[in-house]
C-alpha cells in the first residue's frame, strides 16, 4: 500500500511539473533547423538515378553534412559538399551543369559575361546561362532527360535567379523535360514591400508583375511562374518542388554561403532591396570595398551633409566598380537595425543633396524599379510616406495571389 502511495505521488509530481512547464512563458522551444531540399536525397534522387540529368547551381548548391560530435581538437571539420559532387557519388549520371549570373563558382561580377567551361573537379560540361545564352537551347537540352535546380536566392525581383529560373522552366516545358526544385530558404522572406513591375517594363532584373520584395522562395516562385501561366505560350512545366523541412518564413535565417560576390553577409543582404536602387543612379554602394550594399555614395553628393567616405577600388567582384579611385562622401549603413521593408530615405536623401540632380538617374533606374512612377516621385520631392502609399493596391493584388503557392507559415 505504502508503495502504491509513492508511485501515485511521483506520478502526480510530473504531471505538475510537465504542465507548469508548459505554462511557464519562460520555457524555451526547441527550434529545429530548416532542412534543405538538396538534403533530402530520399525524395529526388529515385526521380533522377538512371536518367541524364542536368543540373543549374553555383557556389551555393550544397549538401550541408551533420555536425560531428567530437572531444578532439582539430583544424577544420567540412561543412558541406557541392550538389554535384554528391550526385556522382551517388552514381547519378549528370550530363551537364548549368551556370546562372555569377557563373557556376560564383565568382563573376554582377552583369559579367561568363563563357562556357568544364568543371575542374568531375569533368562535366558546365554552360553559361549568362553569355551568349541567357535561355538553354534545344542542343543543350536534347541529351537532358530531367532538370535539377538549387540556387539560393535573396527574394528580390531584381536578383537574376529567378528569371534564370524562368528561361529554364520555358524551354523544358518545350521538351517536355521535367525539373524539380530544391528549395532553400529566403533571408528576405519575412516581408513583401516595393512597386509592382508593369508589364512594359520587363527585363532580365524583373521578368513579372512583382513587387520588389515578394517574400517567397524559390520553389514558391517557381510555382507561381507555372500557376499564373508566365511561360511562353502559357505552357506548363512539369515542376515538382522539394520543399523545406522545419522552415518558417518569420524566423531569420542566416545564409552559411554568401549568394554572390557582393553579398558578403547578413547585413548586406537585409539592405540589398532598399539600396539596389542606387544602382541606377550614379551613386555607388560600396562595389570596390569591403562594405558592398552596406554602405552608398558619391563625389557628387554634398560632403557638407555627409560624414562619410570611401574611395571604391578594384577587388574581388568587382573589376572595374562605379567611381573607381575617386572620393564618395555619403553614409555608413553597417550598424542599421535588421530592416522588414524597404527603406527610401537613403536614396531620398541622396537626390536631394546631389550637385547634380540631371544626371542623378539613369535608364537601369527604370528596369529595377519596374516602372517610371517612383523616379519622378521622387523628382518632384514626394516623402517616402507618399512613395510607399501609392503602391500599396497594388501590393495587396499581389499578396491575394501569392497565398495560393505559399508551402510554408
Amino acid at each position: 500500500m505504502r508503495l502504491n502511495f509513492l508511485k501515485n505521488t511521483l506520478l502526480l509530481f510530473v504531471i505538475l511539473l510537465i504542465n507548469s512547464l508548459n505554462k511557464n512563458p519562460n520555457t524555451k522551444k526547441i527550434i529545429q533547423k530548416p532542412v534543405v531540399g538538396a538534403n533530402q536525397m530520399d525524395q529526388y534522387l529515385p526521380l533522377i538515378f538512371g536518367k541524364n540529368v542536368g543540373v543549374i547551381a553555383n557556389q551555393t548548391s550544397v549538401v550541408f553534412l551533420e555536425e560531428i560530435n567530437t572531444n578532439k581538437k582539430v583544424d577544420h571539420v567540412k561543412k558541406h559538399i557541392h550538389l554535384v559532387d554528391t550526385l556522382i557519388k551517388r552514381g547519378v549520371k549528370v550530363k551537364k551543369v548549368f551556370g546562372p549570373e555569377h557563373g557556376f563558382r560564383g565568382t563573376a561580377d554582377a552583369g559579367e559575361y561568363v563563357n562556357d567551361g568544364v568543371d575542374i573537379n568531375s569533368g562535366i560540361p558546365i554552360v553559361s546561362l549568362y553569355g551568349k545564352n541567357r535561355k538553354p537551347s534545344y542542343e543543350m537540352l536534347k541529351d537532358i532527360e530531367v532538370m535539377l535546380f538549387d540556387v539560393q536566392d535573396v527574394g528580390t525581383r531584381f536578383y537574376t535567379f529567378t528569371s534564370t529560373l524562368h528561361y529554364v522552366m520555358e524551354a523544358c516545358a518545350k521538351l517536355n523535360i521535367p525539373v524539380i526544385i530544391l528549395d532553400r530558404p529566403n533571408p528576405n522572406g519575412h516581408y513583401v514591400d516595393g512597386p509592382v513591375l508593369k508589364k512594359e517594363y520587363q527585363s532580365f532584373v524583373g521578368m513579372h508583375p512583382v513587387p520588389i520584395v515578394h517574400g517567397m522562395t524559390i520553389g514558391e516562385y517557381a510555382l507561381m511562374i507555372n500557376g499564373e501561366n508566365w511561360l511562353e505560350k502559357e505552357r506548363k512545366c512539369n515542376l515538382k518542388v522539394i520543399p523545406l523541412k522545419h522552415y518558417n518564413r518569420m524566423t531569420p535565417y542566416k545564409l552559411p554561403i554568401k549568394p554572390s560576390p557582393n553579398l558578403p553577409n547578413t547585413k548586406a543582404i537585409n539592405l540589398y532591396p532598399s539600396l539596389c536602387l542606387f544602382e541606377g543612379t550614379n551613386v555607388s554602394v560600396g562595389r570596390g570595398t569591403e562594405k558592398q550594399f552596406q554602405i552608398y555614395g558619391s563625389p557628387l553628393l554634398d560632403q557638407k551633409k555627409f560624414n562619410y567616405n570611401f574611395t571604391p577600388q578594384p577587388n574581388f567582384g568587382a573589376k572595374s566598380p562605379k567611381h573607381q579611385n575617386k572620393l564618395c562622401f555619403g553614409e555608413n549603413l553597417s550598424q542599421q537595425q535588421m530592416t522588414s521593408k524597404i527603406e527610401l530615405k537613403w536614396l531620398i536623401k541622396a537626390y536631394q543633396n546631389s550637385r547634380e540632380k540631371d544626371v542623378f538617374f539613369n535608364t537601369f533606374f527604370t528596369k529595377l524599379a519596374g516602372q517610371e512612377v517612383l523616379q519622378k516621385q521622387i523628382e518632384n520631392k514626394c516623402s517616402a510616406e507618399e512613395i510607399i502609399a501609392s503602391w500599396q493596391s497594388d501590393l495587396e493584388v499581389f499578396k491575394t495571389i501569392r497565398t495560393n503557392y505559399l508551402l510554408y507559415p
